[in-house]
């Protein structure tokens, strides 16, 4: 802890992705209350239109747009784009303390300019591990890399907490926060919700078992992802009354793979990403969800959805162990194979959907800002940990 600090803590957070700004548009919203802090927002537009719905949906105006987003953009290219925009924005604001989010380019570029000018860097949703640095590429090194810069660590749960120590992290500097995307749920869930994409009205989501998938990662581009769209495919041929909602990244790779395969699938529906709002209550209505994401791993158990990732490793294990999420890889058969026991085995799927949320409790933002105060002198004592509480 450092001594009191006499004026407002400037905090500059930095995000540029649909997920980073699900996760840090409650963070954001908290800081802005706090009369002891000035909130700055910063943007990458690492994605541009993805972010952009984020940003409407939580009125959350940037004070800084770096709009660095390039068509077939390159991991270098994005590096060099936010270190350079960055830096400019540092040395005009000079804020105490940079809060990035996650794995993304944008975290670890905006991490190493905080670095580079010897700001203070705070990493949302610290300490998740595979511990193979090319699954997923890039997010693990990103995650690693950043938890190396940073001074201030908020892992979501014990087990991230339990990775930072491997690693040499001052238990000091860590706090076990939950993850802010539950508080963010808070906000967007509704039972009786009327989506604004018309086609989903005339889904029967009472009568029909409905899986939504996503698949977009980096590490599945290829034939991993010719494996899942194929894997869909014969799924939905055998199953005609169950309906399948591709949510399709904006990513040229993956349409022209989804589209190719899955276009004329009739149970199969297409349909590009949605804002937050939609995708949750989407979520919220479904019957199962597959995915490559890292968010919907952690936002399926808090609605009570069985997650199948499409993925060889997770760095989200609670939900594993929990038993409301299971790894199942992109081989073909075995994806078949796990969407027939739980559109088949009504105990097992009960089972999954029934299992605890291990992720949060919709407090993460506040247990956030409270550690940035204490970290600065203005409170006195450490905030609580985060532990989850297991269903009677």
């Amino acid at each position: 802890m450092r001594g009191v600090k006499m004026d407002k803590i400037k905090v500059m957070t930095v995000f540029g992705t649909r997920p980073e700004a699900i996760k840090m548009a409650p963070l954001v919203k908290k800081l802005e209350e706090n009369q002891h802090i000035e909130s700055i927002v910063c943007v990458t537009a690492q994605h541009r239109e993805m972010l952009d719905q984020v940003l409407n949906f939580f009125n959350i105006k940037p004070d800084f747009d770096l709009n660095i987003m390039q068509e077939r953009q390159s991991l270098s290219g994005i590096t060099n784009r936010v270190l350079e925009r960055l830096e400019d924005i540092i040395i005009k604001v000079r804020p105490d303390i940079i809060l990035v989010h996650g794995d993304t380019t944008t975290t670890f570029a905006g991490s190493l300019a905080a670095f580079y000018n010897k700001v203070k860097v705070g990493h949302v949703e610290a300490g998740l591990r595979t511990f193979n640095k090319y699954f997923p590429f890039p997010e693990e090194m990103n995650r690693k890399l950043t938890g190396a810069l940073s001074d201030l660590h908020f892992a979501p749960t014990l087990t991230s907490k339990e990775n930072l120590l491997r690693e040499g992290i001052n238990e000091e500097d860590i706090f076990i926060t939950g993850n802010t995307v539950i508080d963010a749920m808070a906000s967007t869930v509704k039972e009786d919700y009327v989506f604004e994409t018309q086609e989903l009205n005339f889904i029967d989501f009472k009568n029909k078992k409905v899986i939504m998938m996503t698949a977009h990662r980096r590490e599945n581009w290829g034939e991993p992802l010719e494996n899942i769209c194929s894997a869909v495919k014969e799924a939905a041929q055998r199953y005609k009354d169950v309906e399948f909602i591709y949510l399709v990244h904006l990513n040229p790779i993956v349409k022209e793979t989804a589209y190719r395969i899955l276009g004329d699938v009739n149970n199969v529906h297409l349909l590009p990403p949605l804002d937050t709002k939609e995708t949750h209550n989407l979520m919220n209505k479904a019957y199962l969800i597959m995915t490559d994401s890292g968010g919907l791993q952690e936002e399926a158990p808090h609605l009570g959805k069985p997650v199948l990732v499409l993925r060889d490793v997770t760095e989200r294990p609670e939900a594993v162990k929990a038993g409301t999420v299971k790894v199942i890889g992109t081989n073909k058969q075995d994806i078949i194979n796990n969407i027939s026991l739980l559109i088949e085995n009504e105990s097992l799927y009960c089972e999954m959907a029934n299992a605890v949320n291990p992720y949060g409790d919709g407090k993460a933002s506040q247990r956030i800002v409270d550690a940035i105060l204490y970290y600065f002198g203005v409170k006195r004592e450490k905030p609580l940990d985060f532990y989850p509480v297991k269903k009677k």
